[in-house]
């Protein structure tokens, strides 16, 4: 790496938008390259590639080692683990905040963020763009400057919400078109958004604020099909109806698009909302191309790709166990005391059959009445955490495969700005076969996760009561 050159670490490198960044980036950039899969990748002049989880505080913080300038680009709507149990927004949570928190020790100067345009006015946001918030009000949380760019509609060769598009266009002659198809957007091009990038990336100063990502026409969802079709020289027969509900649409898109679940059903959720972008002081995010001409470079380059990479890769088989869940946490609460307070709750809950014991250094264990060997042991890692955050390893025990579970953990993290916290587990493998988990021990850990947070629910509601009562 040359050492006049500022060093920019791109979480999300692998993805369309990632490598595309890079590209514009090399030359003019020292660029670390963060991918899961990192140490698959070659290194080049301008690029070095760091194997990174972000699920792991560890590995955020071994990952944005010598960086100036961090670029986040992650989202976590398709699974993580073979089993992913949680609300995509859950573990966006965790992902930004290992972030956020890795770029304020390694002394990162400043976070560029790609999330989504929030619409004025509108009370009750989708899950979807309340997730896109609310990742950027935590990457704030530590301090760090951050310059957030909010896109609508990216209109690329990959991505999401274009390639959706562009099959329905593609496969359906004739198509009924239900009300969110009248909801005005605002498309921008892909090259649009990496110019606002580099922009960014390239301004010596950190600069802490938002700006809207748009292109030069606002357009509803049935101009950009009546579009694409011309593109694509169809001729489409398109009807407007005032009815077909959201959940008819999920099922519409994921039958003919083949697109999964986790993809179209947040997506879809959004486009009730009119995404059409607020003008900026700034001026990096006015997009000159149009839709049209950004849907034939898109459907040109996609075509490119699908001839030359034909078959799609195969991800590993490996049988992990991902589950993350939101609770409230009461006033006066930390992390590491709803650590303790959940083990004991656990044995009331499961009175008389489970027994749970903690020694003086916090590690804990989980057993059976009646049975020697533990369900589960988890030795707590004082080195890893803090009041906000509680880390124990999961070492042993009936339940766990400990031959092959290196990286197994639990974990209570408190939400920065909030009063909620998040429980999760990571990397588990379970040792009881996997036709036999899914339905047993799986189901059984959601149950009792769903019932501890009802219980701090009610917790919560009765401290307030007793708050109002003084």
């Amino acid at each position: 790496m040359s050492e006049n050159k500022p060093v920019v670490a791109v979480a999300g490198a692998s993805g369309y938008i990632g490598q595309n960044l890079l590209a514009k980036l090399r030359g003019r950039m020292n660029i670390i390259g963060l991918s899961r899969n990192g140490d698959k990748r070659e290194d080049t002049e301008d690029i070095t590639w760091r194997s990174c989880d972000l699920f792991s505080l560890k590995d955020a913080e071994k990952g944005l080692e010598g960086a100036d300038i961090a670029v986040y680009l992650v989202h976590s709507m398709m699974p993580s683990a073979k089993l992913t149990q949680g609300h995509f927004a859950d573990m966006d949570v965790i992902l930004a905040d290992n972030f956020a928190q890795a770029a304020k020790k390694q002394g990162v100067k400043k976070i560029i963020y790609l999330g989504g345009i929030v619409p004025e006015g509108v009370e009750k946001l989708s899950a979807h763009l309340k997730s896109r918030l609310e990742v950027e009000r935590i990457l704030r949380a530590y301090g760090t400057p951050v310059t957030a760019l909010r896109a609508g509609l990216i209109v690329g060769p990959k991505g999401s919400s274009f390639p959706i598009l562009a099959k329905l266009v593609k496969r359906l002659p004739i198509m009924i078109l239900p009300k969110w198809t009248r909801t005005k957007t605002q498309p921008i091009a892909l090259p649009d958004v990496l110019n606002s990038l580099d922009t960014t990336v390239s301004e010596e100063k950190a600069v802490n604020d938002s700006y809207d990502l748009g292109g030069p026409e606002v357009m509803t969802y049935r101009q950009m099909m009546e579009q694409t079709a011309e593109v694509m020289g169809k001729k489409r027969v398109l009807y407007n109806v005032p009815f077909f509900s959201l959940y008819l649409s999920r099922l519409w898109l994921r039958l003919i698009t083949q697109t999964p679940k986790e993809t179209v059903y947040p997506l879809l959720a959004s486009l009730k909302h009119p995404l059409t972008a607020k003008k900026d002081k700034a001026g990096v995010s006015h997009g000159t191309i149009s839709f049209k001409e950004a849907a034939a470079y898109s459907l040109r380059e996609e075509e490119k790709k699908r001839k030359l990479f034909p078959k799609p890769e195969i991800g590993p088989l490996k049988r992990d166990v991902r589950s993350v869940q939101r609770i409230p946490l009461p006033e006066g609460y930390r992390a590491d005391e709803v650590a303790r307070y959940y083990v004991q709750w656990l044995e009331r809950f499961l009175n008389p059959w489970v027994r749970t014991t903690v020694d003086e250094d916090l590690n804990c264990q989980i057993g059976w009445i009646g049975n020697k060997k533990p369900l589960l042991e988890l030795a707590y890692a004082p080195e890893r955490s803090t009041e906000d955050r509680a880390l124990y390893y999961i070492s042993g025990g009936f339940l766990s495969d400990s031959s092959r579970n290196e990286r197994g953990r639990m974990e209570f993290r408190k939400i920065p700005e909030s009063n909620e916290a998040i429980i999760a587990i990571h990397d588990y493998l379970p040792s009881l076969p996997w036709f036999v988990y899914q339905y047993t021990q799986a189901h059984a850990h959601l149950f009792i996760m769903t019932c501890f947070r009802h219980h701090m629910k009610r917790l919560n509601e009765q401290q307030m009561k007793e708050q109002l009562a003084i």
